[in-house]
């Protein structure tokens, strides 16, 4: 028997406090991700795994905020904590690969196609895994293009987020890019819960078993964790936000050996254009 469905039980507050997380691990996620970019000498392994690490928390807690507003008419809604777990550990992996690529090889052409196509299929991955780990009386069935849909939105947003992140030099570009993650995030979320249908077995007590607020909440302290050790270290890094380069100290300039710097000033190079300077002698000459 097909049950009714319902995403939106308690009102817009989980959506918009789903998209709300999504847009502020994606806002901290992709400054982070793209400090190595814009700014010399980075510790470039560090902030690529904490850009994932705040895009993958924001990704899992939009998720679960999102699905704490989605209930199933006359069954009850439990989740294996292994598997919900594993979801997170998914988008982990995933987004870390596609932050990654695009940390190393840059955010254009085949890198940011690259990149955006992993963390999409990160975000899209986790979001299945994590509707995989319900337990119900019931069966859940998919419809195969709404759901090829879902994956391809998650693809192509996060790709545009990344390299809007990429190309950002200011505040306002920063919170552009967070917003196109934020809908890439929560429009995969939402179109893959339109592809759902769920038929039940029986009529088990809705009131059983423990509330997916009860069982999901304490699991989020994790992620919530790590979203605020992102925010403290943008606080503390405003070259994050801003996007500006930091200048290369005279010592360290590229390409310049340690020998040759005190050669380098103006006066010098007029000296070298104007080529060798003959000897000359200072015997005095005879009258």
């Amino acid at each position: 028997m097909q049950s009714t469905v319902d995403g939106f039980n308690y009102g817009l507050v989980t959506p918009v406090v789903a998209f709300l997380m999504a847009c502020l691990g994606g806002a901290l996620g992709l400054r982070c991700a793209t400090r190595p970019l814009v700014v010399a000498r980075s510790w470039r392994p560090g902030w690529l795994a904490l850009g994932a690490a705040a895009i993958a928390s924001g990704i899992w807690t939009m998720h679960f905020i999102a699905m704490m507003g989605f209930t199933i008419e006359k069954t009850p809604i439990h989740y294996d904590r292994v598997m919900t777990l594993a979801s997170l550990g998914v988008a982990l992996v995933m987004v870390g690969l596609g932050i990654f690529v695009v940390g190393y090889r840059g955010a254009t052409g085949t890198p940011l196609f690259t990149g955006g196509t992993i963390t999409g299929l990160g975000i899209a991955s986790m979001h299945y895994l994590g509707m995989a780990s319900m337990s119900l009386d019931g069966t859940l069935e998919y419809d195969t293009l709404t759901v090829a849909a879902s994956v391809a939105i998650a693809m192509v947003a996060a790709t545009a987020a990344l390299w809007a992140a990429g190309q950002a030099r200011g505040f306002l570009g920063s919170v552009g890019a967070s917003l196109v993650m934020g809908l890439a995030v929560t429009g995969m979320h939402y179109t893959g819960m339109a592809a759902l249908e769920v038929h039940i077995h029986g009529t088990a007590d809705p009131t059983a078993g423990e509330s997916a607020a009860s069982l999901l909440a304490p699991m989020m302290l994790g992620p919530l964790a790590l979203l605020v050790l992102a925010g403290i270290v943008v606080i503390f890094d405003p070259l994050v936000i801003m996007g500006r380069r930091s200048p290369a100290p005279a010592e360290h300039k590229p390409g310049v050996p340690a020998h040759h710097r005190h050669h380098s000033s103006p006066a010098h190079r007029r000296l070298r254009a104007r080529g060798p300077v003959e000897h000359r002698s200072r015997t005095p000459q005879k009258r």
